[in-house]
């Protein structure tokens, strides 16, 4: 049967997940930062590394979180998310490529050009955010960023399972050691990316062509005064204002969790195998449970459902505080996959549901300074009440007040009012 051309961009946009999650596990979740710890960072504590780790999470969020809003504005504004979403694409799969040739005792260079890579990783994600609802309907909308995500944890599974039995059984792949099979698995990283990333380059088109847009504009001058301007505006958009700053805290908790909780795990004893194996059936848990959250989204409602959620990554934290033992690394591995995908993507629909059409890449734009701003603040707690203390167990206990104030505010949000105010202002 032949495709349609609505699915064949759906998928399109979809794979984009698949290509990029790469990223997300290899290099973000589960092998540079083992790699930061045993080898770029070999010459430092176990506390230490894992703080400066922390701190190399909390500068990168910033370098976005300072770039997204700008981006997103000049994207909406040039109607060019595609020529963007390239740009980014390139820069970060580059860079993530390069992390081969990071040796022992290089942190601070590994720690630059992670940055410059999550550059990549995050300005991509602000384009392809925002061409979420030109896409779909908003009967679909849930079902396809639950999509994105679903293929986004098999992407990267398989990506992130090759990648481990390189390092476990490097000789079976015809490699020296494990270390320069870590090496080789962050160029892998940027080889996906780029080559994944194809059909939606080639399928999905801006519902505006580029070829309208005013010539001879400064558009870093245009970002900024866009951005300004909408800080202005938003004052109107008040439900939409305080979902953000709900996704903002409790964001600031999963993205926490998502960068340290490797470092963390080797921080106080755990092994690599263990690490690498629990986070690939994370992968795998997270496929069909995504998908179940866009079902359940139509049964309980997408506000329950990143509920649900949230209350499943507080027990998380608040047991990882505890945490000794492989086994319960495992068992908290586990519960992450019931709910990472899902939460991030009802958050994403939730937001989109919320937010004017015409508005969608400058507001995606504060979509994406709100959750990479939210990221800062997390894992700077957590690197500095590591070395503040000595132990990095204070620091994941920390973020379960991330979850709980976070659902409180998040209770605050008038959804339909919100989306009565977006519907009249398309």
């Amino acid at each position: 049967m032949k495709m349609t051309k609505e699915r064949r961009i759906t998928l399109s946009w979809a794979m984009y997940d698949w290509a990029n999650s790469a990223f997300a596990t290899t290099i973000m979740a589960a092998v540079l930062p083992i790699y930061y710890s045993d080898v770029a960072a070999k010459t430092l504590t176990k506390t230490l590394a894992t703080s400066y780790w922390g701190y190399t999470q909390s500068i990168a969020m910033l370098v976005v979180a300072i770039s997204a809003p700008i981006l997103g504005a000049m994207a909406d504004y040039s109607r060019a998310k595609m020529k963007f979403l390239k740009f980014f694409v390139f820069l970060g799969a580059i860079f993530t490529a390069s992390l081969y040739f990071i040796r022992t005792g290089d942190y601070l260079l590994c720690s630059i050009m992670y940055i410059i890579a999550d550059l990549g990783f995050a300005g991509g994600n602000v384009f392809y955010n925002a061409l979420l609802p030109e896409i779909t309907t908003k009967d679909n909308i849930d079902w396809v960023s639950t999509l994105g995500f679903a293929l986004g944890y098999f992407g990267g599974g398989i990506l992130l399972l090759i990648n481990i039995m390189m390092i476990q059984f490097p000789k079976l792949f015809f490699i020296p050691s494990a270390t320069i099979a870590a090496r080789l698995s962050f160029t892998s990283v940027g080889i996906w990316w780029l080559l994944f990333s194809m059909p939606i380059f080639r399928n999905v088109r801006d519902r505006v062509s580029i070829t309208n847009k005013r010539r001879n504009v400064n558009y870093v001058s245009i970002g900024f005064e866009r951005v300004f301007n909408t800080f202005r505006e938003i004052r109107k958009y008040k439900e939409l204002f305080k979902f953000l700053l709900a996704f903002w805290i409790y964001n600031d908790g999963i993205s926490t969790i998502i960068v340290m909780a490797t470092i963390y795990g080797r921080s106080i004893g755990i092994g690599r195998g263990d690490l690498l194996g629990a986070l690939l059936m994370t992968q795998f848990i997270g496929i069909p449970c995504s998908l179940l959250f866009g079902k359940l989204a139509h049964k309980i409602g997408t506000r329950n459902g990143i509920y649900l959620a949230l209350s499943v990554y507080a027990l998380i934290a608040f047991w990882g505080f505890f945490m000794k033992t492989a086994i319960t690394f495992w068992i908290l591995a586990g519960l992450v996959g019931l709910v990472q995908g899902g939460s991030q993507a009802l958050s994403r629909s939730l937001f989109a549901t919320l937010t004017p059409l015409r508005k969608d890449a400058e507001f995606f734009g504060f979509y994406g300074i709100s959750s990479k701003l939210s990221a800062i603040i997390g894992p700077f707690i957590f690197a500095l009440l590591g070395q503040l203390t000595g132990s990095t167990r204070i620091g994941i206990f920390a973020l379960v007040a991330f979850f709980l104030i976070g659902i409180l505010v998040l209770s605050r949000v008038n959804i339909e009012e919100g989306r009565k105010i977006a519907r009249e202002e398309s």
